[in-house]
This record gives structure tokens, sequence and C-alpha cells, in this order.
């Protein structure tokens, strides 16, 4: 019997594996390696370059919690970035809300897309919504070239700053998605860790760049059981709104949107961080 088991390097003196009950599939893009596998664990899971993106057991939490903490913010946004998110699962969320118009989804790399869609539906089966225009490109190049004052809302979905997702960590790139925001406009990306210190010299320098850029400026974390030390984080920078002071509690609710994480007391508590976490942020 085969004893096929994938491994991910946390940090040098760390690894996570998970048995693996068939590879499904494998690819060698000009971007990057996409693997598909399933597991008796943690269902279908997706890898680039061998880091876990996305697993069926677990991929809710991350999907949720990207796209309700904003959008209970400011229940009014109509037109939404997605930066990355190949997997469809944040474009999944945000289709529930029948207020949003139209959702830019930008993935520099196609195959993920069309691969996602073949193999993970339970994430990519929104992405042919009416709404959704799915644009093939670098996304720092989008937000370059994008007018001002396009979006309501941009969520970056990316992978960490190495490789492809290099350019979505860069002073240029807030820059520019603070100017294709409008004037109340929200900004949420992948934050990293604060557990390893490979990831958390990423988290503090992304922290550093955003909160010179945007007038409020905040994290906020959440449990992936499934990404280096299951504590990871999100950032969230504004022009206008503070999270958890501007919240729509009572509106959110009432839309009766069924999640599996995400609720509304966790709204408020998810930007309580521990100690250890504010200290890292407050580095130079």
């Amino acid at each position: 019997m085969l004893d096929l088991w994938f491994t991910e390097k946390w940090s040098e003196n760390t690894r996570f594996s998970i048995k693996v009950k068939e590879h499904l599939y494998s690819e060698e893009t000009p971007f990057q390696k996409i693997d598909f596998f399933t597991s008796n664990e943690y269902g279908r899971f997706f890898t680039l370059d061998g880091m876990i993106m996305i697993t069926e057991k677990d991929e809710f939490i991350y999907h949720e919690m990207i796209t309700h903490v904003p959008m209970c913010t400011n229940l009014n946004i109509k037109r939404v970035l997605v930066i990355g998110g190949g997997d469809g699962g944040t474009v999944r969320e945000l289709t529930r809300y029948s207020t949003i118009e139209k959702i830019d989804m930008v993935e520099i790399d196609e195959r993920v897309v069309r691969l996602s869609q073949k193999f993970l539906p339970f994430t990519a089966d929104k992405l042919e919504d009416k709404r959704v225009t799915l644009y093939y490109q670098d996304g720092l190049k989008f937000v370059e070239d994008c007018p001002s004052e396009m979006y309501d809302l941009i969520l970056v979905d990316s992978t960490d700053p190495i490789s492809v997702g290099e350019g979505l960590f860069t002073t240029e790139f807030y820059k520019n998605c603070y100017r294709v925001l409008k004037n109340d406009g929200i900004l949420v990306n992948q934050h990293e860790s604060p557990y390893y210190e490979r990831y958390s010299q990423e988290m503090k320098k992304a922290h550093n760049k955003i909160k010179k850029i945007f007038p409020i400026a905040k994290v906020y974390q959440f449990h992936q059981p499934t990404y280096a030390s299951g504590h990871w984080l999100f950032g969230f920078a504004s022009k206008k709104y503070n999270p958890t002071l501007d919240c729509k509690i009572e509106e959110w609710n009432k839309l009766n949107i069924q999640t599996r994480y995400y609720n509304t007391d966790i709204q408020r508590a998810t930007f309580a961080l521990p100690n250890y976490v504010k200290t890292q942020l407050e580095e130079k």
C-alpha cells in the first residue's frame, strides 16, 4: 500500500504533513507549480510551489474572514476588486451580497482559475456569476493603470511575498490601492502570521507600509489550521471606516447570510490581538 505524504516546511525546525489519498494533477506554468491532491482528513487541497493554498476542510474560514469583515463595516459596497484569489473562494463569498454590482478579479495565472474550476468546484462555482469579470494579468500593473476612485473595496487574496506575490506587498502597490479606492474605500490584504520569524518579518513590513498611507490601519486575526502555525492575519485599511466602531451589526445580521466561521461577535473580537503581536506591529 502506497504511503504518500505531502509536507510543507513551516520553519527550519517545523514541518506540516497531510497523508495523501491521491495526487490528482500537477502542472508547471510560466509562473508557478500547481498541484491538486485529495486526502481523507482535509478533502481536496491545492498547492502552489509546494505551499498549501486551500483545503476543502478549512477554506471557508479564510474566505469568510477576508470578505465579511469589510462588508459588515460598509454595507454600501458596490464595486469590488479582488487581486489573486484564483481558487474563487473570495468571489464566492462576495456573490452572496445582492447589493454588490461589480466584482473584478485579477489573477496573474489563468491556469490556477481553470484548474480550480475543474478540481475545486466548491470554491470556484461562482466565477461565472454575471457580475464577475476576470482579468489575467499582474495585479500590481492592474492597479497602476486603473483610474482613480474606481472601487469601494479591494481584497488582496495573495500568496506569500515570494515569486508572483512579491509585488503585492510593496509601498508602490499600497499607494495605488489607496488611489483607486473611493473616498470611503477599504483595503483588506493577506497579512501573514506573527508566529514564525520568516512570516512575522513580512507581517511587520506590510503593516509599517500600510499605516503610512491609510488613516485607519488595523490588523485582525483568525484561526487557519493548515497555514503556518494556524495563527493567521489580515490587514484592514480604510480611508474612513473603523471596522469595530462603524460596523453595521444589526443590518448585517438581517441579511441572514449563513456562515460557518464568521459572525458579528467575531467582527469586533477579531481585532483584539495578543500582546506579542501588538508589540511586533509597533516595531519599525
